[in-house]
């Protein structure tokens, strides 16, 4: 038999560390079982690897390892692979900032160096975020774990990129794209944050050539005035109808530039008239490729302005120039207005700067024939979003899709695998790097100085981490995967574009449900963020509170849809709710006399009946809510369960048992115990598996452990029906006693009216409960009362109930007792009146004795107050 008595307290932090090494070295995460047995698979979302564990970590990876460790202990065959994303942008910003603290920039340090110094800050600092991740307890294969620069990983992503490239479904254009000067990279339409900023409008006037009139056009980026190549109207607009055909000079510029047409132009904005910069807006580059406008750069990919923009401009920061254009401009004349004027600005998504639109040579992915089928396998269910109120989300975005900018100024990252011929300009896209030009054979060989954006290898993560382009025993075993638990955040960024590319790539989904996670808030339900200081760090509360407290409470909240409320007091009561589980464990385990687990029915007592039933319930219950990802459900019901059901009723209600040494009793104990701490393991790993190893049927870890099965056979309706009678009666003596202060530990008798035959018997039978859990000392039945008695009444369903005050031996005591209390505060009391009555003391005495004074008083007369209350009380009752 094992050694069964537990530590007095639950200490957290050595039972973590002690099981957290058990579990890796033993191997427990890896997958158990033959490629036949019934699979349960999930790739884990990859954290950057600059990322540390913050409260959204904790929530996203808390949630599936629930799952995960509840599909392990059914028996599935189950893989959830571990890895890192090498995160290009977050890298650059750690390297370059650490490069411009000694005066450095990459640019300096070359390229080759960079990538140096990058891959040794990923071995240094790179595993930060998987350890604070098996802090968490999460239970993930890291046999396997990936990084999505590794060799294989790396072969992966080129392989895809030639292949859609051979296809078409790759290609290089002259396009405008997003920029972040501050990353000094483009970024995709959906990298980019609009956020609404109060700005000016400005209002200039263009002179018509060889006229003394002028046109007026109003814009909020009078710095790109210094790029425009026309002016354009709305073909409708009759306001300008004379005008269409004319030039009008350039102000500052003196370039001459046509009045075009186009029916994109807004007539309500401004005055109807816009200014047309092909190389710095969207909407301008579209109308300059249509009317054959000139394309001239007067931002670089910095923010400086350019050679383009003019000798007095050029070189300054954009905004610089914005204030020097419209001093230019009053100066001469020709600024008419500035309006205030709200709208929305792009941001990066990174850094927050400020995105300036580019125009430059990038690869992009023609994504619409990868979205169609990506749309048909949600639209069929083969996929299916949880809650499903974000599936209309996904189509919204799937249906009005753009091309997809795939290339990135860094160096960090999969570098493109297109090469360039500087002799003849060949370009050829290759596995491998060629050794010279196939057209005019020079060796003067280039590669793309751009890479991947981060977005594109990590769509590839559900297959690649399988081996895939091998057909390896993981891909056939594990591919697709069951559940992929993200944030809504990117369901753009990654959700969408890992359906389009598995299904490209493997000919099937990726994933079979998407989970997605709430928005973690604070109490007050505001968006965490270090300026408002209301940030939970989940390591701190690891250390303050326990992991499976954290765990819990995440899971406690975790209701689809609504985002979480997260408090440090709702911590602290769930590892309050640990603390309970580890005291009821070690009363369980101090009454067990010796290792048996055979029942008897004939020794089997109601509540040992009772208990069973609601077990056998509660599994069930249990089982259907993480069915359907309700993990708030699931913690719910092992909550109450487990405090208001075992702890609070079933250990009271078995201590009779115990102490007759009725050895079903100790076994039926035993097994819910065991029962409940598998049932709570998904939830709470560290907690259970400290307990269960304490008893006596332990095996080699709680979490191989089979998860228990809801038994029919074991649900027993009458032996809950008669429970919650007897329960309800000892509610109503409890209520009674409180109501009339009649202490606890007091022991009363019981008189009850009982009409049903049945229901006397039963109460006949079990009165032990009643006696045990209301400290009664006798349960009489009665047709009636006796009259000219003074009881105390209450009714509990259809029984009256009684107490017959002549059997409380206690009160006179409690009466002399307070008689004396009130005794002594009155005098107390009397000492401070005197004091604060005497101007001599109030006088001399400090303010903060004074106000301390009068603080007691108040305290001491309130207490009199209830005394004489409770006295009154006692007195109606003697």
């Amino acid at each position: 038999m094992k050694k069964q008595i537990l530590e007095k307290a639950y200490d957290p932090k050595p039972v973590e560390e002690k099981w957290l090494k058990f579990w890796l070295e033993e191997g427990l995460f890896v997958p158990q079982g033959p490629p036949s047995k019934k699979k349960f698979s999930m790739v884990l979302p990859p954290p950057n690897v600059t990322g540390s564990l913050h409260v959204g970590h904790a929530l996203c990876f808390t949630l599936p390892d629930i799952i995960t460790r509840w599909r392990r202990m059914q028996g599935f065959n189950t893989l959830w692979l571990p890895g890192t994303d090498h995160a290009s942008i977050a890298v650059h910003n750690v390297i370059e900032q650490s490069l411009a603290e000694k005066g450095l920039t990459r640019e300096k340090i070359g390229r080759e160096e960079f990538l140096r110094i990058a891959w040794d800050w990923k071995e240094k600092h790179g595993g930060q975020i998987i350890h604070q991740l098996k802090k968490l307890g999460v239970s993930l294969d890291w046999t396997r774990e990936r990084f999505t620069l590794d060799k294989g990983y790396a072969a992966a992503v080129r392989r895809v990129f030639v292949e859609l490239y051979n296809e078409g479904l790759i290609y290089r254009d002259y396009y405008l794209v997003n920029r972040c000067p501050h990353c000094g990279t483009v970024l995709s339409d959906i990298e980019i944050e609009h956020k609404e900023r109060q700005a000016k409008l400005y209002y200039i006037k263009y002179p018509l050539q060889d006229s003394e009139e002028s046109i007026v056009v109003a814009t909020t980026r009078p710095e790109t005035m210094l790029g425009d190549t026309a002016v354009a109207i709305h073909p409708d607009d009759n306001r300008y109808n004379k005008l269409l055909g004319q030039k009008v000079l350039l102000p500052l510029v003196n370039r001459v530039i046509p009045i075009i047409a186009d029916e994109r132009v807004e007539r309500e904005f401004g005055t109807g008239a816009v200014k047309v910069t092909p190389a710095h807006d969207p909407v301008d580059f579209e109308l300059g490729r249509q009317h054959n406008l000139e394309q001239v750069i007067v931002i670089d990919g910095s923010g400086k302005m350019t050679e383009e923009a003019g000798e007095e401009f050029k070189g300054l920061d954009r905004f610089e120039c914005r204030e020097k254009v419209i001093l230019r401009l009053k100066e001469a004349g020709l600024l008419e207005k500035i309006e205030d004027y709200q709208h929305a600005v792009g941001h990066c998504y990174r850094c927050q700067t400020i995105i300036e639109p580019h125009l430059s040579w990038q690869w992009f992915v023609k994504i619409t024939p990868l979205a169609k089928e990506a749309i048909r396998v949600v639209e069929e269910g083969k996929i299916q979003f949880i809650p499903p109120n974000w599936t209309k989300t996904y189509f919204e975005w799937m249906y009005n899709i753009h091309d997809w900018c795939i290339s990135r100024q860094l160096w960090w990252g999969h570098r493109i695998p297109a090469w360039y011929c500087r002799d003849c300009e060949q370009m050829v896209v290759a596995m491998e790097a060629p050794s010279e030009c196939d057209s005019c054979r020079s060796k003067k060989i280039v590669q793309d100085e751009d890479v991947l954006d981060t977005w594109f290898s990590s769509a590839l993560w559900p297959f690649v981490t399988m081996g895939w382009p091998e057909e390896t025993e993981d891909l056939r075993t594990f591919y697709p995967t069951d559940l992929m638990a993200t944030g809504f955040d990117i369901i753009f960024f990654w959700v969408a574009r890992m359906i389009m590319m598995g299904l490209k790539f493997t000919g099937d989904i990726p994933f079979r449900h998407v989970f997605i996670n709430c928005l973690v808030r604070d109490f007050k339900r505001r968006k965490m963020s270090k300026s408002e200081g209301n940030t939970i760090d989940p390591l701190e509360m690891i250390d303050n509170y326990g992991t499976d407290a954290l765990r819990f409470t995440l899971a406690a909240l975790a209701i689809p849809g609504m985002d979480i409320s997260l408090s440090e007091e709702r911590m602290a009561g769930y590892r309050a709710f640990a603390n309970k589980i580890w005291n009821a464990s070690r009363f369980a385990l101090m009454n067990l006399k010796d290792n048996t687990q055979e029942t008897r029915k004939e020794e089997m007592t109601l509540a040992d009946r009772w208990i069973r039933s609601r077990l056998a319930k509660i599994i069930q219950e249990l089982d259907e809510a993480l069915e359907q990802y309700k993990f708030y459900e699931a913690a719910d019901r092992i909550y109450h369960f487990i405090w208001h059901e075992f702890c609070d009723w079933y250990i009271e209600l078995v201590k009779p048992s115990l102490k007759e040494g009725n050895k079903t009793s100790m076994a039926v104990l035993l097994d819910t115990l065991d029962q409940i701490l598998r049932l709570l393991h998904p939830f709470m790993p560290f907690i259970t598996e400290e307990i269960w190893q304490h008893l006596p049927t332990a095996g080699k870890s709680l979490a191989v452990a089979q998860f228990p099965r809801a038994e029919n056979n074991l649900m027993d309706e009458q032996a809950e029906a008669e429970m919650k009678l007897l329960q309800d009666a000892i509610v109503e003596v409890r209520t009674i006693r409180a109501e009339n202060r009649i202490p606890p530990k007091e022991e009363i008798d019981l008189w009850m009216k009982v009409s049903e035959a049945k229901e006397r018997e039963m109460i006949q039978r079990h009165e032990i409960y009643i006696q045990t859990l209301a400290n009664i000392g006798q349960v009489v039945i009665l047709d009636d009362f006796p009259k000219k008695k003074r009881l105390l009444k209450g009714i509990s369903g259809s029984w009256e109930m009684a107490i017959p005050l002549e059997r409380i031996f206690g009160l006179e005591q409690e009466k002399q007792r307070l008689e004396r209390e009130i005794a002594k505060i009155t005098s107390d009391i009397k000492k401070i009146e005197s004091r604060l009555e005497n101007e001599s003391f109030l006088k001399k005495a400090p303010k903060e004795v004074t106000r301390e004074a009068k603080t007691r008083l108040r305290r001491l007369q309130n207490r009199k107050m209830k005394l004489e209350q409770s006295l009154e009380h006692i007195l109606l009752l003697i």
